[in-house]
């Protein structure tokens, strides 16, 4: 069933039809501080990631995963390990199982799954276009209803060719895709593919609030949301980084390969 869900990765998201949140930084806004920590991997043992957290997705998924993406996952080293004190998700160009990209997508589906907390991870980025990582969620009850009513949160996607600005979105039963609700954050003074930087979500019964560095950017309450507000189950981490597709379009020629999103630590606090 996941693939079917996997068409929620924007075919259209960051169109005009996008709703983007008026709500800016210097609005009052609701915020909370997790501080009890309830998970973490610190990605400290070297090799595969911990199979008590993560599982993987293989192969191009239906229609590359919805998305037209050109990369076929898979679970080897060369595209996903822990080494390094982090973990490391690598696409490379390489002919490989008919597809001319590899890379990797890791889910904590039916291992590590959470209602309201902080989910955070500090992670760099890369750059070229082309590239399409992104750190999101899922509801896990995806294999009894059908995407979007098992709703989506998006705690950061980002497209290599614009190094300094990172999305955050969810969709649910009637905003989903080129109707999701969604905003952006642009770094003032750096750039995502050139050091870490923590990306996270403070998620409560009424509010889904988004964070870069502690710097609160966006708030979602039920209010904001044009159908059913889902966003009060469970839900399982992901992990990947496409290549190609609807949104960010074929690398060119000045993409350099392989390419990596370095991945220090996820926490989850209540």
């Amino acid at each position: 069933m996941i693939l079917k869900y996997s068409t929620i990765k924007s075919l259209t998201l960051f169109t005009s039809i996008v709703v983007i949140m008026a709500c800016s930084s210097d609005e009052k806004q609701t915020v909370t501080t997790m501080n009890n920590l309830v998970f973490q991997d610190e990605f400290n043992d070297d090799g595969a990631p911990n199979s008590a957290n993560w599982s993987y997705n293989i192969g191009t998924g239906s229609n590359g995963w919805g998305n037209n993406e050109l990369q076929y996952y898979t679970d080897r080293p060369e595209n996903v390990v822990v080494e390094d004190g982090m973990l490391k998700i690598t696409a490379r160009r390489e002919l490989y199982m008919g597809s001319n990209y590899t890379s990797a997508r890791i889910l904590t589906k039916g291992k590590v799954e959470q209602k309201y907390g902080r989910i955070e991870a500090r992670i760099k980025l890369p750059l070229g276009r082309g590239l399409w990582p992104a750190f999101w969620m899922l509801g896990a009850n995806s294999d009894t209803v059908s995407w979007p009513q098992c709703g989506e949160i998006d705690i950061m996607e980002y497209l290599g060719n614009n190094p300094t600005t990172v999305l955050g979105t969810v969709h649910g039963p009637g905003y989903s895709a080129g109707e999701s609700i969604s905003k952006s954050y642009t770094l003032p003074n750096s750039r995502f593919d050139t050091d870490f930087h923590i990306f996270g979500i403070e998620w409560g019964e009424d509010y889904i609030n988004y964070y870069i560095d502690d710097k609160l950017y966006n708030q979602i309450t039920p209010e904001d949301v044009p159908g059913e507000w889902v966003f009060d189950q469970p839900f399982y981490i992901i992990l990947n980084m496409a290549v190609g597709g609807n949104l960010p379009g074929s690398p060119n020629t000045e993409t350099a390969f392989p390419q990596t999103m370095l991945v220090d630590y996820i926490r989850i606090y209540q």
